[in-house]
């Protein structure tokens, strides 16, 4: 009985087994849901809307992804890069997790389609080629390296020739035109080798720094300097910077400054090193036109800029996941309505920095800002047009 038992099993199998493969030699693969069913046009001005901005890998703004530093032949006019350091900070770490906390920040950007009423534009559907190009390989372990690794990984992505214009007069060294670079921090360090990279290509830039810190101090007097790695942290690096011939000359300006200090003689070493300060508190005396007019007369519309934001310009109220944070800053709206009123100027690249997304409340106030502030910045490298017309209308000025 059992024997016979286990003869029917046997075959029971073997006739399953053959019925399931004749099924799949039969059976053909029934196609999908068409394309539309998760991509559609958008009515008016047109755009594409995907499925739904909470699905789906986060890049900036649910932007195109190109693992552009293994890919030579991504092209692209603006390209996001993230650089997850944070190992240069005094206080709260976890700024190496910025990068990806912006862009989950930013995944409803382009709900609607991304149009910026205030600025006219729409960074999402423009004449530029936008890429999230991902991050640039950083080790934690050695500070030294990794700064090495940021500047040439930045400099890889800003130096290859851009989608538009390529081929007309810029204003980069030997007259290129280049594709812009905005990068996704990080803490403040970062800066340093970003600017390092720029220099390579553009040579002196102003700089624009919003700040609640000036970030320009000497190195024995913020960390003591114990060693030439530890010299170099986010309270420095635009010591260093100055003193390596990276920033133009009296053109550069901190807005927003409300930090402390070791004394007067760090306002005075400050324009040492060739920036020009608007304080947090002025704001209330001169409000958001005249921090503008303090900022445009100090950089000037015609020369090349490097736009740098730290999230801490914000008040904690707005921003708490930073890693320095200072009350009395200013609000998210006066920061994004400042930078609207920047958008004459020539920025050729910018970074967002010291977001550091563990300190964040659950609504992710932090890193929505983040992602807002750097809407702003691309809206305005859209409407100014390629880089190339930034000697156009400079030649056209002359006339």
């Amino acid at each position: 009985m059992m024997h016979s038992e286990s003869v029917l099993l046997a075959l029971s199998w073997a006739a399953i087994a053959t019925a399931h493969a004749g099924h799949g030699q039969s059976q053909k693969s029934i196609a999908g849901p068409h394309k539309s069913l998760w991509y559609n046009t958008l009515p008016g001005d047109g755009g594409t809307q995907a499925d739904s901005v909470f699905s789906g890998i986060s890049t900036f703004g649910r932007l195109p992804y190109q693992p552009c530093l293994q890919n030579p032949d991504a092209i692209y006019d603006i390209a996001f890069i993230g650089a997850p350091f944070d190992t240069g900070t005094s206080y709260r770490p976890g700024a190496r997790f910025g990068p990806s906390g912006i862009r989950q920040g930013s995944r409803r950007l382009n709900l609607y389609g991304g149009y910026n009423v205030p600025l006219k534009t729409n960074p999402f559907n423009s004449w530029a080629t936008v890429l999230d190009c991902g991050d640039i390989p950083v080790t934690s372990y050695d500070n030294t390296w990794a700064l090495k690794q940021i500047e040439e990984g930045h400099f890889h992505i800003l130096s290859r020739p851009p989608a538009t214009d390529a081929d007309k007069r810029g204003p980069a060294i030997k007259g290129k035109t280049l594709p812009r670079v905005i990068t996704l921090g990080g803490d403040h360090t970062i800066t340093l080798p970003l600017l390092r990279s720029i220099n390579r290509a553009y040579g002196p830039v102003s700089v624009i720094h919003f700040d609640s810190h000036l970030d320009t101090w000497k190195p024995k007097v913020f960390g003591g300097s114990p060693s030439d790695v530890a010299a170099i942290n986010h309270g420095t690096y635009f010591y260093h910077a100055a003193m390596e011939g990276l920033l133009a000359n009296d053109t550069n300006i901190h807005a927003g400054i409300r930090t402390t200090l070791s004394g007067p003689s760090d306002y005075d070493n400050d324009g040492y090193c060739g920036f020009e300060i608007v304080e947090a508190r002025e704001i209330d005396t001169i409000g958001t036109d005249g921090i503008i007019k303090r900022i445009l007369d100090r950089v000037g519309t015609k020369r090349p800029v490097y736009l740098s934001i730290d999230i801490d310009t914000l008040d904690p109220a707005f921003a708490p996941a930073t890693g320095t944070p200072e009350t009395g800053g200013w609000s998210t709206r006066e920061l994004r309505t400042i930078l609207r009123g920047l958008e004459d100027l020539n920025l050729i690249a910018a970074d967002i920095v010291e977001v550091a997304p563990a300190y964040d409340t659950n609504a992710e106030h932090t890193t929505m800002a983040a992602a807002d502030v750097l809407y702003e910045v691309m809206s305005i490298m859209v409407k100014k047009g390629p880089l190339s017309k930034m000697i156009e209308n400079n030649e056209a000025d002359d006339l």
